[in-house]
């Protein structure tokens, strides 16, 4: 439903080209919303034409297959109708392919080579450059209730010592210890600032993902919050760490996670939720999906038709309690939904049915359909530790304003005094200065993390352990 500028695909295919043999492994660099991305496609020659596979390394995912590969007049193309993905191509010569991929409709550049690629340096003058100036240890731990090892990095301010400790607990998406998005490490940046200050630092691997074990898809934010407080049990057994000064720092989803683990386990004497939220997972949506698209430039027509859709879904989703007939009604929803609100034909890469269908796959994949439902408000109401809960100004992913608000009343409801809740100007959802806040601009950003907001959770913490 979203109108998107898409940039006309034109080739000049020349005369000269024959028989080019387009076998073999093409790589390629995406530029999206000011991140790269690699892409690589594994083309191989059958009976009956070609078949493929596409690789994502920065996400760790290789193999994904390719649903149909074609070569006619020298044109490559490629389509994964389940993540929206075509791929159009003119090959030059044996070693160029010069296309664009689109998904969902919006088309972005992409050449593909056979030669190994390297993304553009960026400058990042935040993140620190070893030898650091304390003591790192890479360390693995287990989650005893779910069987899995994760692995992460634990930062002391001198090997030897007693140190007030903070664990990173990442926000949504595969993310690794530094929560590596748009070509920053923010938990790095976060990680070096507080250990020259004083404290250890741990942040590890989201499981399934980097050197931890387990099962990244079939995760929940209940599952991910387990393996916070396995981090916490962990922490317990250093005899380098204040067992009474043990506090949490989660960023987004981990600003979620943090209270889950803190009502949990007693052990945790305070946590600061960066970005955290206050309201149910779907009015999250909602919001994020209307300021993101209108800070795209989307028209307030189609963000209010978007809008009208979703609000139904996550309407159903709320109600469900079986998973499988879930799927059953979100499916007639969105077939009679498209129907009625036709989907511009800029925005349209694949058939209604293929849409519906991955739409209802997206929605009721594991993780969101616990996010949706999910109310923090009845666990913040519960947490007796103190709390520092920050956010952005300018964030549009979780608008400060409302969800400090809520997470200030749930606190207050619960009658936890020791709270302080701060809206910081100027800041964007990854907490760096910014301009408009959209997430076009995170990775065109020097800045990781701002050091006003740097200082603003140093303060807090130093008061929390003095």
């Amino acid at each position: 439903m979203k109108s998107i500028a898409i940039a006309t695909i034109s080739f000049f295919i020349s005369c000269s080209l024959f028989a080019q043999n387009i076998t073999g492994h093409w790589n390629g660099i995406l530029k999206v919303q000011g991140m790269q991305v690699r892409v690589a496609f594994n083309i191989t020659k059958t009976d009956s034409g070609y078949k493929s596979t596409m690789d994502s390394p920065d996400q760790k995912v290789m193999g994904i297959p390719v649903e149909s590969t074609g070569f006619t007049n020298d044109v490559l193309k490629l389509s994964i109708p389940k993540a929206l993905i075509e791929y159009l191509g003119a090959v030059k010569d044996d070693n160029t392919i010069i296309g664009h991929l689109k998904q969902a409709g919006q088309s972005m550049p992409l050449n593909l080579s056979h030669n190994e690629l390297e993304k553009e340096k960026v400058l990042r003058p935040q993140e620190p450059v070893k030898p650091y100036p304390y003591y790192t240890e890479e360390v693995t731990f287990q989650n005893k209730k779910a069987n899995i090892t994760l692995a992460g990095t634990l930062s002391l301010p001198k090997q030897e010592g007693n140190f007030p400790v903070v664990v990173l607990i990442t926000g949504s998406g595969p993310n690794n210890r530094d929560e590596e998005v748009a070509g920053h490490k923010p938990f790095l940046v976060l990680s070096d600032f507080l250990t020259k200050n004083g404290f250890a630092v741990l942040r590890f691997d989201k499981r399934g993902i980097a050197q931890s074990k387990g099962n990244y898809n079939t995760a929940t934010t209940v599952d991910f919050a387990s393996d916070a407080e396995a981090a916490v049990n962990y922490l317990l057994t250093r005899k380098e760490i204040n067992k009474t000064k043990i506090g949490l720092m989660g960023h987004s989803e981990g600003g979620v996670i943090s209270p889950i683990v803190a009502v949990q386990n007693k052990n945790v004497s305070f946590i600061v939720l960066l970005a955290g939220t206050g309201i149910p997972g779907g009015q999250i949506l909602l919001l994020q999906q209307e300021l993101l698209g209108r800070a795209m430039g989307v028209s307030e027509t189609d963000l209010q038709k978007e809008k009208a859709i979703n609000t139904g879904a996550y309407s159903i989703i709320t109600k469900a309690t079986d998973n499988q007939k879930l799927k059953t009604d979100l499916n007639a929803y969105y077939t009679q939904a498209y129907k009625n609100n036709p989907i511009p034909d800029s925005s349209k890469s694949m058939s209604i049915p293929d849409m519906v269908k991955f739409q209802v796959n997206n929605l009721t994949t594991p993780w969101l359909e616990y996010f949706i439902k999910y109310n923090p408000a009845p666990t913040l109401q519960k947490v007796k530790c103190p709390v520092l809960a920050i956010g952005g100004d300018k964030d549009l992913q979780v608008p400060a304003t409302i969800n400090l608000e809520a997470i200030n009343t749930a606190l207050a409801k619960g009658g936890n005094k020791n709270v302080t809740i701060k809206q910081l100007p100027k800041l964007n959802h990854l907490f760096q200065e910014c301009n408009t806040g959209s997430s076009t601009e995170y990775a065109q950003i020097e800045q990781t993390f701002s050091p006003t907001a740097l200082v603003v959770i140093l303060n807090w913490l130093n008061a929390q352990v003095k």
